[in-house]
């Protein structure tokens, strides 16, 4: 058999102790086995460090192979990112011939634009599908002199009609006139190759790949001229090369979006809150105002409490089945009776209210559609496309609906109560949903509920991708510790513990969201399994995702289960401070530390009159004028039940909340916090200077405590988190090919804006959360490609809520970033509104995605209603109720050509890119 020799050359800069491996499909290259595969040296060429390699394969060859950083074990420390690489030997190879591959390392960002909300909707690739897959063919025959040039380039934004040439310094290629060049051929995938037959003589070629368009028009591509040179005093040069380019260099594409939660939305169809129907609408006045995305908040079912607590979309009783909130009750089926027509016209008149009420229109519907589920059961369970969906869900769905069942038969989430239904099991599950038990309509409806919910959504997601809207999602950070996945998988969740974040921007006293943290061990014995079909059904619906708090994903802020509030934790993963650690630096006295410091002045000063009757129910005293917390107080929680529950309570009656707020900052007073699974291992209390106990520690202690807090805070931890988030992250990004954005918002570790580089993922600005340190407003003009830049979000208060609710803000903004020295209007007129948003639109970020009310705020007439009631969430409130309703439909805003021409213009004019423009059709 005829064999060849594949020489690999790889220019990339590697660190101390790293290598290169190429990984493939074939045993030449280890069958995809790192440690197997191709290793690589390095050779200094001019400036660069060039990684070679050699194997000897079939003259006629195929495979798909990466490039993986090595350490010296060979285990993978960084792997190329996007779709494996594919090599065909060229035609017309001898035996003993050498073919040398000139490659390129992918990296993340390279990749971003082959990921679907760009490959499957702004540059779709329903004109790519119609392009004649064309193999470039060799047809003239060699002599000694000549040497095969193949030229590879991925191209995935080229426009529709447009083909590619290589134009360059050489005949061949043209003469740098395009009309001359090289056109290449399309073999799929967005790559472009052609076949070019050189002398020995010709080197070396300088050249550049050039878009030609439909018209003939030509558009060289962006950066210096390539190169392309052989080695002739080599004893054995190369006949055949092939120059794998990587991506055509052009300008970078920028585009916008509105955000909105799904609940907030209104129309004329809707009950009371917005449904996924609504969604072809908001695309549609999307596409009118030049927006490319439509973002959401979490719309996964909620339903834990059966309450308007459950209007926290973040909570999610399943990650994988769909609210029935935004179920369109009038599309369940053609034939609705007269009297249940009746029944949802009269419901609209009572639910169209100026804010959601959770409650009411969660009720109605499911009412609603258990009287249409009565009726036509039969005939929709039957059916094919129910049968398709219940094949491809059931591993959800069962359990799902299985869980409903219970948690109304027992009337709580809480699956600790469930009895011999506590524990799940699939012989359990399997009687709960079998076609003879009693309530098997019970199950069936849930089924029902849940189809539907998938039907619209998905018609919702097919009209946003035809009209070249990418549909973004968003992935919370958590599941409620009551929840189907808890019940299902409780190994994959650390249940005595609680997530949270620490003191920030939107909360000075930190954020307890309730839910466990990840048990990724776990997680990591299957690859990440649930986190893998988490993924691919979010995947069903949309083609851009946001990961909440990506920083979790580098170090969680874990709290312990019996905590209410979000200051007393710690970083999980991390490095405590030991206690020989400790006692090096002369700290020993860990009891006087990690217990709540309580003297008897501070009970005084706390409490007033009171305290005496404070410390006789809450406090034990100890030693003169020293107190501790009594056993049936000492956390959180049982502090906010005595208050609730005590005999005495009558004696602090209307005093409730000022008492637990002293209880809790006396439960507070610690400057070290042992760890409850190690007795020998400390973590210091944030912000543990604000703290009396810290402050009446002697001064030596006090300077050994403040450079331990700052080591573990924002050194000791960096290489551990990069390495966590360098686990995990990746298994989230190869899950499905949605483009992902992160929220990395808050107390950010050195290592997180490196590892999103790495990664390609998408960051998040906030004008006035700046990431330098000493600003107070950040400036957009500075921002990073990477990045989304938004004037607000829906953690934090609207713009005009921002504007008119400080004084000193705005009118420091107003000076310093307006650069105006007059009195800064009190109210935000349209014309500040404008300012801000066209800063953020000319920002150098790729996406620039604004709250819907902010874009309404252009204009007088939207802004009648006060600005703090379009605020969707306060952080500082664990039980916010989420319910803002917009106070205009849809319909209106599309009848209103006006706003939408004006936010299309602030799209123009910036240079993004906006649906319908020639350059977004691939």
């Amino acid at each position: 058999m005829a064999k060849v020799t594949l020489i690999f050359k790889l220019p990339y800069y590697t660190e101390w102790g790293q290598s290169l491996v190429i990984a493939g499909s074939a045993p030449a290259l280890g069958s995809w086995n790192v440690k197997q595969g191709l290793a690589l040296s390095p050779v200094h060429e001019g400036n660069a460090l060039v990684w070679c390699g050699q194997v000897s394969v079939p003259a006629v060859f195929t495979c798909e192979y990466s490039y993986h950083v090595v350490d010296d074990h060979k285990n993978v420390l960084r792997r190329e990112a996007g779709e494996k690489k594919k090599l065909v030997v060229p035609e017309g190879v001898k035996d003993g011939d050498v073919v040398e591959v000139r490659d390129w390392w992918q990296d993340a960002s390279e990749a971003l634009f082959l990921r679907s909300a760009f490959k499957n909707v702004i540059f779709s690739t329903t004109d790519n599908a119609k392009r004649q897959l064309q193999p470039p063919s060799l047809s003239k025959t060699l002599d000694p002199e000549d040497i095969v040039v193949q030229f590879i380039i991925s191209c995935p934004r080229l426009a529709a009609g447009s083909t590619v040439v290589v134009t360059g310094s050489n005949l061949a290629v043209g003469n740098w006139k395009a009309q001359n060049g090289l056109k290449l051929n399309y073999v799929g995938d967005s790559i472009w190759k052609a076949y070019c037959v050189l002398r020995k003589s010709e080197f070396p070629v300088k050249y550049k790949y050039c878009q030609v368009s439909e018209a003939g028009v030509s558009s060289l591509e962006f950066g210096p001229n390539r190169e392309v040179d052989v080695d002739l005093s080599s004893p054995k040069p190369s006949r055949h090369i092939l120059l794998s380019d990587g991506s055509l260099r052009e300008a970078p594409w920028r585009g916008a979006g509105v955000a909105v939660p799904m609940f907030s939305i209104r129309s004329n169809e809707d009950l009371g809150v917005g449904e996924f129907p609504d969604l072809k609408l908001l695309v549609d006045w999307a596409v009118n105002s030049g927006f490319h995305l439509v973002q959401l908040l979490p719309i996964n079912d909620t339903s834990v409490n059966k309450m308007w607590w459950d209007s926290y979309p973040y909570s999610s009783l399943s990650v994988f089945a769909l609210h029935p909130l935004y179920l369109r009750v009038q599309a369940l089926s053609d034939a609705i009776p007269a009297d249940v027509k009746e029944e949802i016209s009269k419901a609209k008149k009572e639910l169209d209210k100026k804010d959601v009420d959770y409650e009411a229109a969660l009720a109605t519907k499911l009412r609603i559609a258990q009287k249409i589920f009565n009726l036509e059961k039969d005939k929709v369970l039957n059916s094919a496309p129910f049968k398709q969906f219940l094949s491809e869900n059931e591993e959800w769905l069962k359990p799902y609906a299985a869980f409903c069942f219970l948690r109304d038969f027992f009337d709580t989430s809480d699956h600790s109560q469930w009895g011999r239904f506590s524990q799940f099991s699939k012989e359990k599950l399997d009687k709960l949903v079998a076609a003879d038990a009693l309530h098997h309509d019970i199950i069936r409806f849930h089924y029902y509920v849940q189809y539907h919910l998938f039907t619209q959504l998905s018609d919702a997601a097919t009209y946003a991708r035809k009209n070249k809207v990418i549909l973004k999602g968003d992935l919370p950070i958590g599941v409620d510790r009551n929840s189907v996945d808890t019940w299902v998988n409780p190994t994959l969740f650390r249940m005595n513990t609680a997530t949270g974040a620490p003191p920030d921007y939107f909360a000075k006293s930190g954020q307890n969201w309730g839910f466990p943290t990840y048990n990724w061990e776990e997680m990591s014995k299957d690859n990440y399994g649930w986190w893998r079909a988490r993924l691919t059904q979010l995947s069903k619906f949309f083609t851009a995702y946001r990961i909440d708090h990506i920083l979790g994903f580098f170090r969680i802020w874990e709290l312990p289960e019996h905590a209410a509030t979000g200051l007393c934790g710690k970083f999980r993963p991390s490095i405590p401070l030991s206690q020989e650690e400790l006692l090096g630096d002369g700290i020993w006295d860990f009891d006087r530390m990690s217990r709540p410091y309580i003297r008897q002045d501070m009970l005084e000063e706390k409490f007033g009159s009171l305290w005496t009757v404070v410390a006789s129910n809450f406090l034990h005293e100890y030693q003169k004028h020293c107190y501790e917390f009594k056993e049936e107080c000492n956390t959180e929680k049982k502090i906010i039940t005595k208050i609730k529950t005590s005999p005495e309570k009558s004696l602090w009656l209307e005093k409730e909340d000022s008492i637990q707020r002293g209880l809790f900052d006396l439960l507070q007073n610690i400057v070290l916090i042992r760890d409850p699974e190690d007795s020998t291992k400390y973590y210091p209390r944030f912000n543990l200077e604000d703290t009396s106990s810290f402050r009446d520690l002697d001064e030596h202690s006090k300077n050994v405590l403040r450079r331990l807090y700052h080591d573990y805070y924002f050194v000791r931890q960096e290489n551990l988190w990069r390495q966590n988030a360098l686990k995990t992250l990746p298994v989230l990004l190869d899950c499905s090919d949605m483009l992902a954005c992160g929220e990395d918002l808050g107390l950010i570790p050195a290592c997180v804006h490196p590892v999103m580089l790495e990664l390609a993922l998408i960051g998040l600005r906030i004008q006035r959360m700046p990431s330098e340190p000493g600003l107070e407003f950040d400036i957009p003009s500075k921002y990073s490609y990477m990045t989304v830049c938004a004037p607000s979000c829906h953690d934090c208060s609207t713009l005009r809520a921002w504007w008119e609710g400080d004084e000193g803000t705005r009118s420091r903004f107003y000076k310093t970033v307006i650069g105006s020295d007059k009195e800064a209007p009190s109210r935000c007129t349209p014309e500040v509104v404008n300012f801000i948003l066209q800063q953020h639109f000319d920002a150098p970020s790729m996406w620039a995605i604004f709250p819907l009310q902010d874009l309404l705020a252009l204009k007088d007439k939207y802004t009648a209603r006060p600005a703090a009631e379009e605020t969707i969430n306060d952080p500082t409130n664990p039980r916010h109720y989420w319910r803002f309703r917009l106070h205009v439909s849809l319909e209106s805003i599309l009848e209103d050509k006006d706003i939408q021409a004006s936010i299309k213009n602030l799209v123009t004019s910036s240079g993004r890119s906006f649906p319908g423009n020639k350059t977004d059709k691939a």
